[in-house]
């Protein structure tokens, strides 16, 4: 788990010149700070505590202005760069080694197939 942790400080060095000091990265970022609440909610997601979940990432949307939902899977070295604004839908695939900006949203849009499906009717 802190392998973890240091690993996504170490990305937020890597990826924004304008991080200065852990300090800063530590308190500062709330890209880093959605990210970690995140993983947690995910867990808990797995785990099939859904409203939990749900309580908890609607906390980080206040915290942080970013959007995750809980069922969303991201890789390793993720980096939210300026976050406000970004949406990450339960549907959303994230690799390893992504850098996200301000104002995306991610996510699948089935809207198209749940219109056919004779359970959406």
């Amino acid at each position: 788990m802190f392998k973890d942790l240091r690993e996504d400080i170490q990305t937020v060095f890597a990826k924004d010149p304008a991080a200065r000091s852990m300090l800063e990265v530590l308190f500062c970022y709330p890209g880093l700070h959605a990210l970690w609440i995140h993983r947690l909610a995910h867990l808990l997601w797995r785990h099939k505590l859904r409203f939990l979940t749900r309580l908890l990432s609607h906390f980080n949307r206040f915290l942080t202005g970013i959007e995750i939902h809980p069922g969303a899977r991201i890789g390793k070295r993720f980096f939210i760069d300026h976050g406000a604004g970004v949406v990450i839908g339960e549907t959303a695939e994230i690799g390893d080694d992504v850098l996200l900006y301000q104002g995306g949203s991610l996510g699948r849009n089935n809207f198209k197939e749940r219109q056919t499906s004779p359970y959406h009717r």
